[in-house]
């Protein structure tokens, strides 16, 4: 990967504006830093005006592992579309959501029978209906933390989807849409040509992964070498830049 303030990431922005994408984002660790207590969080007033300023010309999406009432709020601006629990919870899709497997609704009960124990270690339980997630990051003892966690998911269903994030462990259904399902079907429900997508945990990968030649994709931070972004940005701190630099590039257009 490169920085993607450097000659071939300028190149590869202002070509890739040209081209009409629509513009999509992971929301915690991306458009915010990750904080202690994820209730905390909000959007600064900086991004959240260049955001606001880019949907004027170009579709805008939050795809988070957020449910879409949670981050909803703390947004600042209305993007045309949010997509969250990983993405198996689209707003804007007109069909009822799907109700929880049976495989997550016995992994449910079985995190709420250990509830008591998984809190004695400092894990937080955040059921989202769509997926669960498991955060270590207060814990005193993150290793003792992560083993409760492993622990209580031991002998899980197959049909479960179980995977990591930064001090988080999430469950989703195996045949739940992820966020390279997400944004490709945005693309499509946008009429966009391709996309420009920026995230930073491993639920971001399959949209790196997926992504044809045509889109953008831009990891933030330097902390997996081997991702299949094209570029990256060091942290959040330089999200406002990245969005004043289209802002700056679309206007040169018209």
């Amino acid at each position: 990967m490169q920085h993607l303030f450097c000659p071939d990431g300028e190149t590869a922005l202002a070509f890739t504006l040209q081209q009409r994408p629509l513009l999509a984002f992971d929301f915690d660790g991306t458009l915010t830093p990750i904080v202690a207590r994820p209730n905390d969080v909000r959007l600064s007033s900086a991004v959240a005006t260049r955001l606001a300023s880019l949907a004027t010309h170009l579709p805008v999406a939050i795809v988070t592992g957020r449910s879409v009432g949670d981050v909803r709020g703390r947004l600042g601006f209305a993007p045309r579309f949010i997509v969250g629990n990983h993405g198996a919870e689209d707003e804007s899709d007109m069909a009822e959501p799907g109700q929880p497997s049976a495989a997550m609704m016995r992994q449910r009960q079985r995190i709420r029978d250990h509830g008591a124990a998984l809190d004695a270690v400092g894990v937080t339980v955040e059921d989202k209906g769509q997926s669960i997630a498991l955060h270590y990051r207060l814990a005193r003892n993150r290793g003792l933390a992560l083993q409760m966690i492993e622990d209580v998911l031991a002998g899980r269903d197959g049909e479960l989807h179980i995977f990591g994030g930064k001090l988080v462990v999430n469950v989703t259904s195996r045949h739940a849409p992820d966020k390279a399902d997400a944004v490709q079907n945005l693309v499509r429900r946008s009429g966009a040509s391709c996309a420009i997508f920026a995230g930073d945990d491993v639920n971001d990968e399959p949209v790196f992964t997926a992504a044809p030649a045509s889109w953008l994709t831009i990891r933030i931070g330097r902390d997996m070498p081997k991702s299949g972004a094209r570029f990256f940005l060091d942290s959040p701190a330089e999200m406002a830049m990245l969005l004043e630099r289209m802002i700056s590039l679309l206007a040169a257009r018209r």
